[in-house]
């Protein structure tokens, strides 16, 4: 029980130490307005956003040791030599995956270019969502598969090891941005907490939504264990997060059944499901190639 309890504990304090950091953040941003203003121009359930990435990327190590993984090699990075057909073919994958829904939406009327879009707007999305696909996806892979995953199948079962990654993933990713308002005090990120968690209680919102990140969390863990190493995952993962950051940017949405097509998180809705488990039937398929590197499957 040591690794579920290692993951409890980064869980709660992620969590709990982060809505007690932001305020903090918050007033030091406020008392340096003068010389950062569009930094203390942010509203406050940013700074909450920013308070657990930080206390995430703080405990990755300390979490990744008390998972059992002594070393960057045990989780999952391996020397990048030989490893780019890999790297290339989860971006692919990853990149056509959700450009066959964003696509479909825009094709039956569900969504249609944002045409006030400028071209500036544009290469800053494009840009920026490139930079975030190669910086979240490495940090989350190396996290959630090559530390908790990769952790948990050194004491149970890799399915089950799988199932609860995967779940802890999804939890993770279906905090909702909670908007802030009134006078910031120091409880003011636990008063928010709940807020970011009140997609729970939207039965739209689950399902599909949770689901699909769940079922995305299985096919990112999947690929590692079939591979023996990270960079299909992290192709995979960075390929749906420039989607995931420019399809709302680049197309708005219509009056349209969006429990079906998605809203501008693209990924929320049945048809990303669909398309999810057809990548899976794909995993089951095609082969995705087989190494000496730890975990691989004979």
């Amino acid at each position: 029980m040591r690794p579920l309890r290692a993951l409890v504990i980064y869980i709660v304090v992620v969590l709990v130490g982060g809505a007690l950091l932001a305020p903090w953040l918050y007033w030091l941003a406020q008392s340096s307005a003068h010389s950062f203003p569009k930094i203390a121009a942010e509203p406050f359930n940013r700074f909450v956003d920013r308070s657990l990435l930080v206390l995430a990327l703080a405990g990755l190590w300390p979490v990744l040791r008390a998972l059992g993984v002594a070393s960057w090699r045990e989780a999952g990075l391996v020397r990048p030599r030989g490893q780019w057909n890999k790297l290339l073919g989860g971006l692919l994958v990853g990149f056509l995956s959700l450009a066959v829904v964003g696509g479909m939406a825009i094709l039956c009327g569900n969504r249609v270019f944002n045409r006030a879009a400028t071209a500036h707007e544009v290469v800053s999305a494009i840009c920026s969502a490139i930079g975030t696909a190669a910086i979240v996806a490495v940090m989350e892979e190396i996290l959630f598969r090559g530390g908790i995953f990769g952790g948990l199948r050194k004491f149970f079962h890799w399915p089950v090891a799988l199932v609860v990654s995967s779940l802890i993933y999804a939890l993770v990713h279906f905090m909702h941005r909670a908007d802030f308002s009134g006078a910031v005090g120091w409880n003011s990120g636990l008063a928010l907490l709940p807020r970011m968690l009140a997609g729970f209680a939207d039965f739209q919102a689950f399902i599909p939504g949770f689901l699909n990140l769940t079922l995305a969390g299985v096919l990112l863990g999947l690929a590692y264990q079939r591979t023996g190493n990270l960079y299909f995952s992290i192709g995979l993962h960075a390929g749906w997060i420039f989607w995931l950051k420019t399809y709302g940017t680049f197309t708005t949405a219509p009056p349209a059944p969006a429990w079906f097509w998605g809203t501008g998180k693209l990924i929320d809705g049945w048809l990303a499901m669909m398309v999810l488990v057809a990548v899976l039937l794909l995993f089951k398929f095609v082969p995705l190639g087989r190494n000496s590197e730890p975990f691989n499957i004979p």
